[in-house]
């Protein structure tokens, strides 16, 4: 990102002076000038003439995709900080950060903030969705509204993608599928993503609603790297050894065993959640 000033005077090097005071760049710059205007003397003194107009400039590497947050003012911070003062949540203050396909509106407040979070953040989704259902009946953006409060996304992001890893190790260990606890489309996106990244697995959803959850799978043609050596029993379980059972001493028909019904690859999960506790980061007095 490039900034810039312009500076206007009698004379270019007055102009200069002007262009570099209104940048106001860092000692460090490397701060470039572009003549716009060369001065032009009045002619005999009284008609005509002009101004020299300079241009002061210099490159911004770290500003290019994020604005500065700051405190938000505007209609949709307003209606988050409504919500959550209505919740009891005292001494509330939104800020708001912008990059190119998100607004993010973080909430800072000296009270708990297990309130506003929830179990596995249901209390903060919730929030958002109505967030984003006011932003857009009331903004023309086409940006995607996030809501956090401390690090508590950051972490969740963290763990969910720790659960895609674990979860990915199991598949391709047994070649079971590995059916998740439902999540949110937020959530389910971040898992998605995490197991692309992942050789030898894949992922889908199924479900509908509130029970729409991923499922983990093995790619089409890749082998599991522990091979099951039990051998089916006939009867909707295995033999230890995979030695064939036996009936009053004679051989038993295959043709008189009962057939089973064929049933789903079993699910697996680890305790039942979908990530650990998450501590969330208070902000310090500075507010950072």
């Amino acid at each position: 990102m490039i900034k810039e000033a312009i500076g206007t005077a009698a004379t270019i090097d007055e102009a200069i002076s002007k262009a570099k005071a209104a940048l106001n760049a860092p000692e460090d710059a490397d701060v470039k000038i572009d003549v716009l205007v060369q001065p032009q003397k009045k002619i005999f003194g009284l008609f005509g003439g002009s101004d020299a107009k300079v241009k002061a400039y210099y490159e911004v590497e770290d500003e290019i995709h994020a604005a500065p947050v700051q405190e938000s003012n505007d209609s949709v911070g307003a209606y988050l900080k409504t919500i959550v003062e209505g919740m009891g949540v005292k001494n509330v203050t939104v800020t708001s950060s912008d990059s190119d396909e998100e607004k993010i509106y973080e909430i800072k407040t000296d009270d708990d903030y297990g309130v506003l979070i929830g179990r596995h953040g249901e209390t903060l989704d919730a929030v958002q969705y109505l967030v984003r259902l006011f932003a857009n009946k009331k903004t023309d953006s086409d940006k995607r509204v996030s809501v956090n409060v401390g690090d508590y996304r950051e972490k969740r992001n963290e763990n969910l993608k720790a659960l895609a890893q674990r979860s990915a190790n199991q598949v391709l260990k047994f070649g079971r599928n590995v059916k998740l606890e439902p999540m949110n489309p937020y959530e389910r996106r971040i898992v998605h993503t995490a197991i692309q990244g992942i050789e030898g697995v894949t992922s889908h959803s199924v479900g509908y609603d509130s029970e729409r959850r991923v499922i983990i799978t093995l790619e089409e043609g890749v082998e599991p790297t522990v091979a099951d050596k039990r051998r089916y029993n006939g009867r909707g379980g295995y033999n230890k050894g995979g030695s064939r059972p036996q009936r009053g001493g004679s051989s038993y028909r295959r043709d008189s065993a009962p057939q089973c019904e064929q049933r789903e690859p079993r699910s697996d999960f680890a305790s039942g959640t979908r990530y650990g506790k998450i501590e969330v980061k208070k902000n310090d007095e500075s507010g950072e």
